[in-house]
């Protein structure tokens, strides 16, 4: 088999690049900047300690990352959900998890969303197709994604620090994920 000659190899690598400065800035058109970033979620900031807290029970201890519920059942405000966990990485406050099933509850949750840190943009082509809807709030110090599949009517929403988001990852090895 024939190497590729350098002059192809330089053109498919600048195809690449200019693919890939394209499509970068379009991942972040689906993306909403956040009119009012919590720095945290229902009042406890990023960074803080769990333990000890009075609402929250510690469900997992996985070394440097540990899980918490509430202790009076999982809600989003007043909609029930499915899981909410909050979670810690080296004992700071990183992210929590909340899923929730039917899209009677998606509806409230993106409207609660939509109510509180902006409005999606509907315009053809800035949003997602399909029967995967992914929906994108952008902080200044938080980043919360919602990801709905309409099939099956399961829902995930992150929320997440920007700061810690990348501690999750720290020390493991890359053959991890």
């Amino acid at each position: 088999m024939q190497r590729p000659s350098p002059i192809t190899r330089s053109r498919s690598l600048f195809a690449t690049l200019v693919l890939g400065a394209v499509l970068w800035p379009l991942t972040l058109a689906f993306a909403v900047m956040m009119q009012d970033d919590p720095n945290g979620f229902e009042g406890i900031p990023w960074g803080a300690e769990l333990a000890g807290r009075d609402r929250l029970t510690k469900v997992e201890d996985a070394g440097r990352v540990q899980t918490y519920e509430l202790k009076g059942g999982p809600a989003l405000r007043e909609i029930p959900v499915d899981v909410l966990r909050f979670s810690a990485v080296d004992g700071q406050f990183a992210r929590v998890m909340i899923r929730y099933s039917g899209k009677d509850t998606h509806d409230k949750i993106l409207d609660l969303l939509q109510q509180q840190y902006g409005r999606l943009e509907r315009t053809p082509g800035l949003t997602t197709g399909g029967m995967v809807k992914f929906f994108n709030w952008l902080g200044t110090d938080s980043d919360i994604t919602l990801r709905y599949d309409a099939r099956t009517g399961q829902g995930v929403i992150f929320f997440e620090s920007q700061v810690f988001r990348a501690k999750f990852s720290e020390g493991n090895a890359p053959s991890a994920f």
